[in-house]
């Protein structure tokens, strides 16, 4: 059944089990307790056999139910501006090509490719895309409908300089969707005018400039703005594009900045979910495994929230991971790290 493979894999990302075998040994010896899970066996063929010919979309499917539960309790972002903020990024994974024949990525190496939209309020994945270790980053945004849905008018987007197509960026104007991005070297325009006063000391411009390319002005028309920022902790300058003209420069800058976060949920992942260990080769089964995983993430990000837990998701996860086939209520658990505090 789908709960009995939910709950084993569930069980094998707390507990940090990689391989059928040792799932198997280790919900075995805690077998008493598999009343309150609805367990009523686990064998290696079985796992192995849903692993491969379950659909993963089921998983894919209770990620955005969780979703739709974690954003009923999650914080705002820190920004004074009540726009909703998100940032567009993506991460590879790699793959053994020889054991993972199906996600070619290079003549001896394999990968598959995890596309995020990230929401600032709550600091959560908006949704996630996983695609071949090939695709590219702006194909994925510029086909996405579930982009387009959560890119509600007044939403501000930051992503990086491998988003940069001026025919989506205009899509984004025409919608209304505030964007900030870092500018290419090889960007050539023209300025057509100071936007506004210089009022703080790390900003050094505040322009507004057009495309000088023909191909590239067509793409898009309409005047953008460019902001110079210098870094005042490595005096590193940095050019920003966005077609926001009324946030403060400081505050655009302070804004591609914040995409920091998305790097920190990215090195989290890889750290502490069971994602570069797989349970099946075929595709399903290592899709079935991420989108558990990110379930996983989900389940801890609401009790955070819902519990206003103070201290990190990776000081949750080590409590949960030790307590896990315990009978202990979550209230209990999270008093004891303020205890040991």
């Amino acid at each position: 059944m789908g709960w009995q493979q939910l709950i084993t894999l569930l069980y094998a990302q707390i507990g940090g089990h990689d391989s059928l075998r040792g799932i198997q040994t280790s919900l075995g010896v805690h077998s008493q307790k598999w009343y309150h899970l609805g367990l009523t066996d686990i064998k290696r063929s079985t796992l192995s056999d849903s692993m491969k010919n379950r659909p993963y979309q089921i998983y894919e499917g209770l990620f955005y139910k969780l979703l739709d539960k974690c954003r009923s309790v999650t914080p705002d972002h820190k920004f004074r501006f009540k726009n909703p903020l998100f940032s567009m990024d993506a991460t590879v994974i790699d793959l053994c090509l020889s054991v993972f024949p199906w996600a070619e990525f290079r003549q001896r190496k394999g990968a598959i490719k995890l596309h995020y939209l990230y929401d600032h309020r709550g600091l959560l994945p908006a949704f996630m895309v996983m695609t071949d270790g090939k695709q590219s980053d702006i194909r994925v945004a510029k086909s996405q409908e579930k982009l387009d849905f959560h890119l509600l008018p007044d939403s501000i987007i930051s992503f990086d300089r491998a988003y940069i197509d001026f025919e989506w960026l205009y899509t984004l104007d025409q919608r209304r969707v505030w964007f900030v991005t870092r500018s290419k070297a090889n960007i050539q325009y023209r300025i057509i005018g100071q936007h506004q006063p210089i009022r703080h000391k790390q900003v050094t411009r505040d322009e507004k400039i057009e495309l000088v390319v023909e191909q590239s002005r067509v793409k898009y028309p309409k005047a953008l703005r460019l902001v110079c920022y210098t870094d005042p902790d490595t005096g590193k300058e940095y050019e920003f594009i966005t077609n926001n003209m009324k946030l403060a420069a400081s505050t655009i800058a302070a804004i591609y900045k914040s995409r920091w976060q998305i790097e920190t949920f990215f090195r989290w992942i890889r750290q502490n979910l069971k994602i570069k260990s797989f349970l099946g080769t075929s595709q399903n089964a290592v899709l079935t495994q991420i989108w558990v995983a990110m379930c996983y993430y989900l389940l801890l990000s609401y009790i955070k929230f819902q519990t206003k837990y103070r201290h990190s998701l990776q000081e949750l996860t080590r409590m949960i991971a030790a307590v896990v086939m315990e009978q202990r209520l979550l209230i209990d658990i999270l008093s004891l790290r303020r205890t040991i505090s």
